[in-house]
């Protein structure tokens, strides 16, 4: 259909009308649709994927929030606190074969950002290395002893 402008001389309006052509796909129009023989049809599921929304800034939701989620400090010890959490290391090495059963709060530093988490697990103590500095639970966490803020025993 193409649309032609016609002039009317005698009221000096102009109206659109359609006039009708002949239609280019009057050739096609009626043919059977094309089937693959070499390639499956895709589900009707996976063809309403490619109409989903297009997100233009991938990560742009994962970013903010990263920026919006806390973090803490680490907090340090006074001398007192660190010679009494020595003393109490000193005694679980000592003691390592009766598998004390230990509470510890530790910091776990963040990976994306500065600061991290304070994280308390109680459990058996299974090892310890005096020389790699850490400690390991029944559960198989593995603790750094730089990382202790506080270790109760149970």
């Amino acid at each position: 259909m193409t649309h032609k402008m016609i002039r009317n001389d005698d009221e000096n309006k102009e109206k659109t009308a359609m006039i009708a052509s002949e239609d280019p796909y009057s050739d096609i129009i009626g043919l059977p649709h094309h089937v693959s023989v070499k390639r499956l049809q895709m589900p009707m599921s996976d063809r309403a994927a490619q109409f989903s929304p297009f997100a233009a800034l991938t990560g742009y939701e994962e970013a903010i929030h990263e920026t919006g989620r806390l973090t803490d400090s680490r907090l340090g010890l006074s001398e007192d606190e660190k010679a009494a959490l020595d003393r109490k290391q000193q005694w679980l090495y000592e003691r390592i074969t009766e598998h004390p059963r230990i509470s510890v709060t530790y910091f776990i530093a963040d990976e994306k950002k500065e600061g991290g988490t304070y994280v308390k697990k109680s459990g058996l103590l299974k090892k310890m290395d005096r020389y790699e500095r850490w400690l390991m639970l029944d559960d198989g966490t593995r603790i750094c002893i730089d990382d202790i803020y506080e270790l109760n025993l149970e």
